[in-house]
C-alpha cells in the first residue's frame, strides 16, 4: 500500500479535520509509549492508555505546555479549542473537550506540516506531565 501525498495546506485545514488527524497521530505514540515500556497485555495497554488519551488528560497537558508555545502553534490552539463540533463530550466536561480537541488540534497540524521532530518534542512533554501527576 503506497502512502498517499496529502497536498493540503495546514493552515487552510478545517481544525476538526486536524484534531481527527492529531487524535490518531497521539494515539500510535501513546500506545508505542507503553508497549516500549513492556506493557504487553491488552487490558493493561487500554487502562494506562487512557491515563493518557482523556480529554481531561490532554487538557491538563494543553494548559501546561500553552505558556511555552510559539505563536504559530498558539493561533493553530486557539482554531481547535473555538471549533464548532457536532458531537458532545461522553466523559468530560465541555472545557476539557474542547482543550483536548485544541490539543489534537495542533498535534494534527503539526503532522500535516511535516514536523516530526516538534511532534516528538510535544509528545515526550506531555508523557512527562502525565506521568508527573
Amino acid at each position: 500500500m503506497q502512502k498517499e501525498e496529502l497536498t493540503r495546506d495546514p493552515d487552510l485545514t478545517n481544525p476538526l479535520v486536524l484534531a481527527f488527524l492529531g487524535d490518531a497521530t497521539y494515539a500510535h505514540c501513546v500506545r508505542y509509549h507503553l508497549i516500549a515500556k513492556g506493557l504487553v497485555k491488552p487490558n493493561q495497554l487500554h487502562k494506562a492508555a487512557t491515563r493518557y488519551v482523556s480529554a481531561k488528560a490532554q487538557a491538563n497537558v494543553l494548559l501546561t505546555l500553552m505558556p511555552t508555545l510559539p505563536e504559530e502553534e498558539l493561533n493553530v490552539v486557539k482554531r481547535g479549542r473555538n471549533a464548532k463540533s457536532g458531537s458532545t463530550a461522553k466523559n468530560a466536561d465541555i472545557i476539557d473537550y474542547r482543550h483536548a480537541t485544541a490539543f489534537e488540534a495542533l498535534i494534527g497540524y503539526l503532522y500535516l506540516s511535516g514536523k516530526e521532530e516538534r511532534i516528538a518534542e510535544i509528545v515526550q512533554q506531555a508523557f512527562a506531565i502525565v506521568e508527573g501527576e
